[in-house]
């Protein structure tokens, strides 16, 4: 924790979920901690949260599909510090489902927004000041839908998750001279509000998730937190470029 006293992580979309559980693991790495969301009062919530574990955080709203929000928040943590250690595009998500021949213009655009250009904004405000922190590194979230192309109606979410994938390979190639990182990681199913509505109205169905994985389980937050953290640390400096799977193998089939 030590060595990362005074170092500063940025996660976007982390009021709750898995960026919640990211951004409390990265504070009590030692990071001081910046929190982004839409939702102000939750913000206001996971801040409290947070201190009472001891964590140093910050809570910064703003929707990370709008260029100019984006840019101006993060100059604002970087110029506050002087630097960014580690820049985590927690945000994005289905967007709804939508099959092609029905799917409109804004549609498509909503769900390519906040999967890939929340990552391109976020990164390109990052830069100037990842380029001035210790052991830098971007970590980004794509899925198996990246490579499978995703279920019914799920296509563009799929195509969105590729287009990470993609990015985050392009990104290690072009910051590389500055020793800066990017990598991506590959959640499975994880048991999180994401899922409650079919939780809650099909258990059975929830359930039986857990037959299509390898290690008979669905995944927790804490699970990709553990992995997040490692991206983040000395003892991945010499990874870049990488997609990890966090899925209990559920990516292989069985």
């Amino acid at each position: 924790m030590s060595e990362n006293k005074g170092k500063v992580a940025i996660v976007t979309g982390a009021t709750g979920g898995i960026g919640f559980e990211v951004a409390k693991r990265l504070g009590k790495d030692g990071y001081t901690v910046f929190l982004n969301g839409i939702d102000d009062n939750a913000g206001a919530e996971r801040i409290k949260e947070l201190a009472a574990d001891g964590i140093i955080a910050e809570y910064y709203g703003f929707d990370v599909t709008k260029e100019e929000e984006v840019t101006a928040n993060i100059k604002k943590i970087g110029d506050k510090y002087g630097r960014i250690d580690v820049l985590v595009n927690n945000a994005g998500g289905l967007g709804g489902r939508s099959r092609f021949e029905e799917m409109t213009t804004e549609f498509y655009r909503n769900v390519m927004a906040l999967n890939l250009d929340s990552v391109f904004f976020a990164s390109r405000a990052a830069i100037p000041y990842l380029k001035k922190g210790d052991h830098p590194s971007i970590i980004n979230y794509t899925s198996n839908a990246g490579w499978t192309a995703g279920g019914p109606g799920a296509g563009i979410y799929g195509t969105s998750k590729a287009g990470v994938h993609a990015i985050t390979r392009a990104l290690a190639k072009d910051l590389a001279e500055y020793g800066i990182r990017v990598n991506a990681v590959s959640p499975g199913t994880i048991d999180t509000p994401f899922h409650a509505q079919i939780k809650a109205t099909k258990p059975e169905v929830f359930a039986s998730w857990a037959n299509n994985i390898m290690l008979g389980r669905l995944g927790q937050p804490e699970d990709v937190a553990g992995v997040v953290s490692f991206l983040a640390s000395k003892d991945a400096s010499f990874i870049t470029a990488e997609t990890i799977q966090i899925g209990g193998g559920q990516a292989l089939g069985i």
